[in-house]
């Protein structure tokens, strides 16, 4: 079987370029099916054209497995069922019933069930959608991968290896392919990463297959979503291109595959730059690839601003799009559409949008970013434990009381608040114009978020520098993850975070007061009394001195802060007229307070809420330009984001949300705009533990 189907096998020279392996030219990525042998490599090749990560399994004597769910999702791997004489069900050639027969089990090819033809335009025609692909090493390469990774002990499949076994299996999936190619079925054979793959060629082959010869694949049925789109849009198999050190145009819809290298794309006169986001402490293979958009004109200076493109996000770049047009101040070259691109699993597929307008593309070379990055990173950390005084963990007792203790100090006499009636500081902080803010939404309980926004973007020398102030709008405390809502140590830790950061710098940290700061028994989520058991806990850790300190401070919070560039609470404007002057003496208007930090956005399902006017006229009370960005946190729009622009239909209203797991949002003041930013969740306690 070795020499005839070597003497058949011939070379693909049509050939595109997906990270770095070489396929058929004609066929899309997603009607690859990856098979082969134990040790033929299947794994690693998926990993590296990033298919789906899974192993799936086709019993080919099965009829219909062509329907299977194993193949719903590809490029992918699968191992083959197959028959073998004297055995009635399909067998693995890693099969225990396989693996300790006498002699190799012989196969019966006839009993391999081969999809229909098509025979209309309404029928699927199976034949077409999915190309396999062999991977056949040699028996020595295979052989010798398996003894390597047997030492491991994580393949059983391994056991009791021996040449001869490998050579057999090999020969098993050579009939198989060769016996597929005669029935008419889509294959081809890969020998190694590093070169071509080669196709079957037999006389009695009639023409080349579509996928083969290059040409365009055949119509998908019209019982797929594929086929009608093919039908009403013509759509053509992806186009994938390799970015090099000169200039490319983009004139059609173009992947490019993920490869960890920066790029930068050309919108008109405008350039951006895409950074692979690069996280702390995040294993290998549960990174994701999610990408950094920037001004190379201005990023890595201070305060910089950035777009993040999540894995499976879509976003349309131009002068329409507000956020971006905010980010990155784009001229009159840039298109009101310019460009539609989507993170494809780290891949970007990029859609010109605009024909008159020129969209190109080059590779950026820069090698030690990863390097750089950590470095600052970690110096950042290191900074962070020297101010907290240690690791991230909680603070002793008599520490912590002497740390609250001088924070409620701080607070009887704050910066930037005017004092009210009794002489206290007021329930306003008018933040001076040359203060950089940088305002978090509700944390709860999420202290690696906090952490996280402390060592990005030059937050943290922002702060020490007195440049910039830190805003946090409330609800540092209370988790509101499944699971957590009752444990308390980590709402302990984050105001000891907190209270210590006020304490270093009390006229660049503000933290208002929300809902949840307070130990009313009322604060209780999914019938957990939250407040409740964080008092009952800090009185066990810390005894009822400093839960008495804690109420002070509680009492002694503002609730509003402004400035010419925004204006922002907890949870939303007052439903009734004020003024400046009953902010600031909002302990004879409780009324008032409980709106600053209990009031909801009106929405469909909340027709109790605050709407447009009443943020028009808090606007107007605080006597703030139209324009003003109004932010509140409290009330996130939906269970994944974190940053909401306009938020309920309201220009120039802002929600911001901080405590997902998934990572921060925030907002920064650049170039007297309040710009969104949104960070990925990072391990940071853990790493901080380790560091020197």
């Amino acid at each position: 079987m070795i020499d005839l189907l070597k003497k058949k096998l011939k070379t693909i020279t049509s050939l595109q370029e997906v990270r770095g392996v070489q396929l058929p030219a004609g066929l899309t990525f997603v009607q690859l099916v990856v098979t082969g042998p134990p040790g033929a490599g299947k794994t690693y090749y998926i990993n590296k054209i990033h298919g789906w990560p899974n192993e799936g399994y086709l019993d080919l004597t099965r009829k219909g497995w062509w329907r299977d769910k194993a193949l719903t999702y590809r490029p992918r791997e699968v191992h083959l069922g197959l028959p073998f004489a004297g055995f009635p069900e399909a067998l693995t050639v890693f099969d225990r019933e396989w693996l300790e027969a006498t002699e190799p089990p012989q196969l019966e090819l006839d009993r391999i069930q081969i999809p229909p033809v098509s025979g209309n335009i309404f029928q699927t025609d199976w034949r077409h959608r999915y190309v396999f692909e062999f991977l056949l090493p040699s028996a020595k390469i295979i052989f010798k991968r398996r003894q390597e990774r047997s030492n491991e002990g994580y393949f059983p499949v391994d056991e009791n290896l021996t040449m001869a076994m490998v050579e057999a299996q090999l020969d098993v999936y050579r009939q198989v392919v060769l016996y597929l190619h005669r029935q008419k079925m889509q294959v081809y054979i890969r020998k190694t990463l590093d070169k071509p793959p080669l196709y079957i060629a037999e006389k009695e082959d009639i023409g080349k297959p579509e996928w083969l010869s290059g040409q365009p694949i055949s119509r998908p049925s019209l019982t797929t979503i594929d086929g009608w789109k093919w039908l009403l849009l013509r759509k053509l198999p992806v186009n994938w291109l390799t970015p090099t050190d000169t200039w490319q145009s983009i004139t059609k819809e173009s992947r490019i595959a993920y490869d960890g290298k920066p790029l930068e794309l050309k919108l008109g006169r405008q350039v951006l730059r895409f950074y692979p986001e690069i996280p702390l402490g995040i294993r290998q293979k549960d990174l994701r690839k999610n990408w950094l958009i920037t001004d190379p004109s201005t990023f890595g200076s201070h305060l910089c601003a950035f777009a993040r493109l999540r894995v499976g996000e879509t976003v349309m770049i131009g002068r329409a799009n507000r956020k971006y047009k905010t980010l990155f101040t784009f001229d009159k070259s840039v298109g009101k559409r310019h460009a539609g691109i989507t993170n494809e699993r780290g891949d970007l597929i990029i859609i010109p949008l605009a024909e008159q307008r020129p969209l190109e593309v080059i590779r950026f070379e820069d090698s030690d970013r990863k390097s750089r990055i950590e470095a600052r990173r970690y110096e950042a950390l290191v900074e962070i434990k020297k101010l907290y005084g240690g690791p991230m963990e909680l603070m002793t007792p008599d520490r912590a009381l002497a740390t609250l203790q001088a924070v409620n100090e701080i607070m009887a006499a704050e910066p930037c608040r005017p004092v009210d009636k009794t002489g206290l500081p007021g329930g306003l902080v008018e933040l001076p114009p040359e203060k950089i803010p940088i305002i978090v939404g509700d944390l709860h309980a999420q202290v690696n978020n906090l952490l996280k926004i402390l060592s990005e973007n030059k937050f943290l020398e922002g702060l020490t520098s007195k440049v910039c102030c830190l805003i946090i709008l409330g609800d540092a405390v209370h988790s509101e993850l499944p699971g957590e809502m009752e444990e308390m140590d980590s709402s302990v830790l984050i105001m000891d975070l907190i209270l210590r950061l006020k304490q270093l710098f009390p006229a660049n940290v503000f933290y208002l007061r929300g809902n949840h700061d307070t130990f009313d028994a009322g604060i209780c989520k999914n019938g957990i009394c939250q407040s409740t058991l964080f008092k009952k806990r800090l009185l066990e850790l810390r005894g009822e001195e400093y839960v008495r300190q804690m109420e002070l401070l509680y009492s002694r919070l503002p609730y509003v802060i402004a400035s010419d560039s925004f204006f922002a609470c907890h949870a939303g404007p007052p439903s009734r007229k004020t003024s400046r002057k009953q902010i600031i003496n909002l302990r004879m208007h409780p009324e008032i307070s409980q709106e600053l930090i209990s009031s909801r956005l009106k929405r469909s399902n909340y027709f109790a809420g605050y709407g447009k006017a009443d943020v028009k006229r808090f606007r107007k009370s605080l006597k703030l330009a139209k324009t003003t960005p109004f932010i509140v946190g409290h009330t996130p729009l939906d269970g994944t984001g974190s940053i909401w622009l306009d938020a309920g239909e309201i220009k120039n209203h802002i929600i911001v949300y901080g405590g997902r797991p998934e990572g921060p949002g925030l907002l920064i003041e650049i170039n007297k705009r309040m710009v969104p930013l949104s960070y990925p969740a990072e391990p940071l306690i853990n790493i901080l533990g380790k560091l020197k």
